[in-house]
């Protein structure tokens, strides 16, 4: 999340930092341990001065003696940023995501009843946070994912110079979460950038719009759901949130013609022949928007509102708020885009994909998690078996490969 806002912000140091440290710490354990330490004994002295207490402080260092290699590996990529705007997508909106979504809903209709009441954010967008933050918070039980955020953040503040000055701040401010009682030391867990929680706060995000909203007097995002999207939507209304407003609409290019940047109202933009994909007007011609392409002219095309920029104000990437957006449509009951991505193979259904995951494990490629989602991982074990078929090793996870793997 943020809010990952802050993390992703960070997320584009050069792999050389990571491989660097990964390959030297196994044969310099020894003295990178006593530098490591030695940077502990530093900012001991830093959280004391900002309010830590020393037992907190000790307990929370307590077994944390070197930096974690795994932590800068997984900082070198994002996939907001590296994936190829299909694969992205594919992974974040699919049949599943939409699925369970609903069944979300449902579950927690009273929940989501009184959220709406109280901040006036649409339930459908906290759903689409949630499934992508943390598959409606399935991956808090995933220790692959989720991780000691002291530790997380200790060694981005130790060993990367880039994201110190942020690492620092949420390590302080994650002391803080445990020192005032909200949760305990151990169960301050989350990714490696210190996202924490069913909706992925990091730690200075959490001071500022985490809320108790079961009234169990803790601010709990970790165990808590009404907790976790309250606390979303407290955010997201902060952050400027219109209640009964969408975040923008589909739209359909005319051929031909370059389009401006910047800021027009719909009314302008129609005047240029930029209209809705459903072939409806639009509600409130005079609402500002912005002509959003994330995979080129020949693929869906957006004009995005005010709502869209709030959702950034969350994850600051536009493939991440547009994936809420979709996501949320979705749930909701809205049509998919009627333009798809574009992709140089024929798409796979979720179902299909985790089925080729299991072709793929079956093969001896793959050894990563059944979910029906493309990674590094099941790239990799693509390319692999896509050579020993004699195909083009593009990693794509295509129908054709599927095809030829029913066939074995």
């Amino acid at each position: 999340m943020i809010s990952r806002m802050m993390a992703s912000r960070f997320v584009n140091t050069g792999r050389a930092l990571c491989l660097a440290l990964s390959l030297s710490l196994p044969a310099t354990a020894a003295i990178a341990d006593a530098q490591f330490q030695r940077w502990v004994g530093q900012f001991r002295a830093t959280a004391l001065n900002s309010g830590v207490s020393r037992n907190v402080f000790d307990r929370a260092f307590a077994g944390i003696t070197a930096p974690d290699p795994e932590v800068l590996r997984l900082a070198t990529s994002q996939p907001e940023f590296t994936a190829p705007v299909w694969q992205y997508f594919d992974n974040q909106v699919n049949e599943q995501s939409v699925t369970t979504g609903r069944h979300m809903a449902k579950q927690h209709r009273r929940t989501l009843d009184a959220i709406e009441k109280r901040f006036g954010v649409d339930r459908h967008i906290l759903l689409g946070i949630w499934s992508i933050e943390s598959r409606y918070g399935e991956a808090l039980g995933n220790p692959r994912v989720m991780r000691n955020i002291v530790s997380s953040l200790a060694t981005l503040a130790y060993a990367d110079k880039r994201r110190q000055k942020y690492a620092t701040q949420q390590l302080i401010a994650a002391l803080k979460i445990a020192q005032n009682g909200d949760v305990s030391i151990n169960q301050l867990t989350g990714s490696w950038a210190g996202a924490m929680g069913h909706t992925q706060f990091i730690p200075t995000s959490y001071q500022a719009w985490a809320v108790d909203f079961d009234g169990n007097g803790r601010r709990d995002i970790w165990n808590s759901i009404p907790d976790a999207l309250a606390s979303a939507a407290n955010l997201l209304k902060d952050n400027g949130w219109r209640s009964g407003q969408t975040w923008g609409y589909e739209v359909v290019l005319p051929a031909g013609r370059k389009f401006p940047s910047g800021r027009m109202t719909l009314a302008q933009w129609q005047a240029i022949g930029v209209v809705r994909a459903n072939g409806k007007p639009f509600p409130r011609p005079n609402d500002q928007a912005e002509l959003k392409v994330l995979d080129g002219r020949d693929g869906p095309a957006f004009l995005v509102l005010h709502n869209f920029n709030v959702l950034k104000r969350y994850n600051s990437s536009d493939r991440y708020a547009l994936a809420v957006a979709l996501l949320a449509d979705q749930i909701a009951g809205y049509p998919a885009p009627t333009r798809d991505w574009n992709r140089p193979f024929t798409r796979l259904t979720f179902a299909e994909t985790q089925e080729l995951q299991k072709r793929l494990s079956a093969h001896g490629y793959y050894n990563g998690e059944i979910d029906g989602r493309i990674g590094s991982g099941s790239r990799d074990a693509i390319k692999a078996i896509q050579g020993r078929l004699g195909m083009p090793q593009d990693g794509h996870p295509s129908k054709e490969l599927l095809t030829r793997l029913r066939g074995q």
